[in-house]
């Protein structure tokens, strides 16, 4: 029965991860769209948001890896999960530094690219979560996580097309905008994009993991 509670609660721990990510996941949006609409009171604050959510993520993942090393129950897929959190770590630096480097490096976006942005920003953010009741079910029910992960796979192949598009639109259809602001804007439009990549990443191993479960 002990050992029964404790796994229990690594569970709820687990979700309380994701659910983090989740809610860095809906910062980071607000942050770009704040970002490009000029809202700069918002987008400080979420930055600050971002940061704070990045740190109680961390903090928990310690915790988790730590109880991983004491659940005999879980012994067998202890290392499937550990490999799962590296990667879902990615995603969390990956929009905790990516937030940021809009408030270090200032890039100037066009109005006109605004729509495109976010809606490169949307598909990506969907990528990601996506995956968040995907690991859920893996723990409750294995069986139904390669149907919740074809989700990422769509919503990630949408957001390369419009990364795409921005790529295509800075360099083929803008030559008033200097050849460093191409290249700056394909910088932060290929970040953004490698958030879908990043949930991918965490799809393909959560693929593996519930195949291992259900055979």
């Amino acid at each position: 029965m002990f050992g029964r509670k404790k796994t229990n609660k690594l569970i709820d721990d687990i979700d309380r991860y994701f659910d983090l990510l989740d809610q860095s996941v809906q910062v980071f949006k607000a942050g770009v769209k704040n970002y490009l609409y000029s809202n700069a009171n918002e987008f400080n604050e979420n930055l600050m948001q971002v940061s704070a959510i990045d740190s109680d993520a961390d903090a928990l993942r310690r915790e988790i890896e730590n109880a991983l090393y004491t659940q005999t129950t879980l012994v067998r897929s202890r290392g499937d999960i550990m490999r799962l959190f590296e990667k879902t770590r990615n995603i969390i630096d990956m929009l905790n530094d990516s937030l940021f480097q809009f408030e270090i490096e200032t890039p100037f976006v066009p109005s006109e690219l605004n729509p495109e942005f976010m809606k490169l920003t949307d598909f990506s953010t969907l990528s990601v979560e996506a995956v968040v009741p995907a690991v859920k079910a893996y723990f409750k029910t294995p069986e139904t996580v390669l149907d919740e992960i074809s989700r990422t796979y769509f919503y990630g192949k949408e957001a390369v097309k419009y990364s795409q598009t921005i790529k295509r639109t800075v360099f083929h259809n803008m030559p008033s905008l200097k050849l460093s602001e191409k290249f700056h804007l394909r910088y932060f439009a290929l970040h953004i994009e490698n958030l879908a990549k990043g949930a991918e990443n965490v799809a393909d191993q959560l693929a593996v993991m519930a195949m291992r479960r259900t055979f």
